[in-house]
């Protein structure tokens, strides 16, 4: 793993989630992130012509933040995801075939979990962090106390996070979110409102900063 893309990727405290969003905005969509301080920027694999999305935002923003690939279900999908040029796999659902050929490819690997063992396992894979998923289900005290017993284990919450529990999540131990549709507002995009989208990522960026060290 590139500790340097890791870290990059973590700085902001936010990786936000693209999915299913017009390939023809997700350039200008993910300029406004970069803008509004998103170090992380995750294409799901079920979104249009995904593949060639990642390589292009990877040519273009690559400087500016880390480009990764999610919805990753399986090795085929993380093979493909790594050939266009993906500098992480975010999968929703643990799969040690896919952590360990993730890991032999020297990318970055954050498989989804949803129980204690389910985390032990991918640290035991050799995961770099875990994404608990769906994090709204488990809530902020699932991650406080968890994170007692298993304090060396990386966590960031995705699913159902957003301005109103973010704070509660990071303070609870998660080391950065993943935000969707709280974020990635589909309307703003429809609109092409990407003023008001950096101004909702610079959003996060602050609250999730004002937990993370």
């Amino acid at each position: 793993m590139n500790r340097n893309l890791f870290d990059h990727m973590l700085s902001s405290g936010i990786v936000a989630v693209i999915r299913k969003v017009d390939p023809a905005k997700v350039k200008p969509l993910v300029r406004a992130f970069i803008d509004g301080g998103v170090t992380g920027i995750e294409i799901t694999m079920d979104s249009e012509d995904a593949l060639r999305v990642i390589t292009e935002v990877k040519e273009e923003f690559e400087e500016k933040a880390v480009i990764g690939a999610g919805t990753v279900m399986n090795k085929e999908q993380a093979e493909k995801a790594i050939s266009a040029g993906a500098d992480f796999i975010f999968a929703p659902i643990l799969c040690k075939e896919t952590v360990e050929y993730t890991k032999e490819q020297g990318v970055i690997m954050i498989p989804g979990v949803f129980t204690p063992t389910e985390m032990h396992l991918a640290d035991q894979w050799g995961a770099d962090m875990v994404k608990v998923f769906p994090a709204n289900v488990l809530g902020p005290k699932f991650l406080k106390d968890v994170s007692g017993p298993l304090s060396h284990i990386q966590m960031m919450p995705t699913g159902g996070v957003n301005l109103n529990n973010l704070q509660s999540f990071m303070e609870a131990g998660a080391v950065a979110a993943g935000i969707g549709g709280s974020l990635v507002n589909k309307s703003l995009i429809e609109s092409e409102n990407w003023t008001e989208l950096q101004e909702l990522a610079e959003q996060y960026v602050e609250k999730a900063g004002l937990v993370k060290v």
